[in-house]
């Protein structure tokens, strides 16, 4: 993973908040080709050893509702680029055009299958492919449907700097975000006005204090979060 010449950024990114974030990580330059390598190392050895695992949770998910096992969505990724997520789907067909684009405790829409799913995170597994293709990496800001990142502020541009992740501080923090949704008059407002701005200053520290062993940490905090989970 290299770092675009300051000057050949999007011009949306180049602001003097931004800089301040750039400048640091492009001295650390060497960390983030270990974290590139790393990525795709270890997600095409995963793919490869969950691969029995795939076909089992497709044929659930088929068995259980109508649809595709596959949920894809425009998301925002490293310079703004526009990239489709891969998700195994938890929601009925079509839940994207018939709800708020962030998901609530108890949502109508969750398919039986896609609660044990989105409990285990197991259906962020496909994020994988995303991994190796480059639109993602194992820890990084979870990648925001533009509408969201239309609201940005100069300061959380910074975080377009790095490809989007799986998994982050600010995600463990909030992985009962769901249900500090579930009683928002107006979801999609709380959660751009409320929980967003808070989880972006950990997106922002974790850039600022950015370390290749970090990550390695954050992934094991994730696998510890979601079994107390369980």
């Amino acid at each position: 993973m290299r770092l675009k010449k300051w000057e050949d950024l999007p011009s949306n990114l180049k602001n003097d908040s931004v800089k301040k974030y750039y400048d640091i990580l492009y001295k650390k330059k060497f960390s983030l080709f270990a974290k590139r390598l790393f990525d795709i190392v270890v997600a095409v050895i995963t793919i490869i050893c969950l691969s029995p695992f795939f076909i089992f949770i497709s044929i659930a998910i088929k068995v259980d509702s109508k649809g595709s096992i596959m949920f894809r969505q425009v998301r925002v990724t490293q310079y703004g680029k526009i990239f489709k997520i891969y998700k195994f789907r938890t929601m009925v067909n079509g839940a994207d055009k018939i709800g708020t684009q962030v998901t609530t405790n108890n949502d109508a829409r969750i398919t039986r299958v896609g609660k044990v799913l989105r409990k285990l995170r197991f259906d962020e597994i496909p994020q994988l492919l995303n991994i190796i293709i480059g639109d993602m990496s194992f820890v990084g800001t979870r990648p925001e449907v533009e509408e969201y990142v239309k609201c940005y502020t100069d300061e959380m541009m910074a975080t377009l700097l790095l490809p989007a992740g799986v998994t982050s501080q600010a995600s463990i923090i909030y992985k009962d975000e769901e249900r500090l949704l579930a009683n928002a008059i107006d979801a999609d407002e709380t959660y751009v006005y409320n929980i967003l701005p808070e989880k972006m200053k950990y997106n922002l520290i974790s850039i600022e204090e950015y370390s290749f062993i970090d990550d390695i940490k954050t992934m094991v905090k994730t696998v510890v979060a979601v079994i107390k989970r369980r």
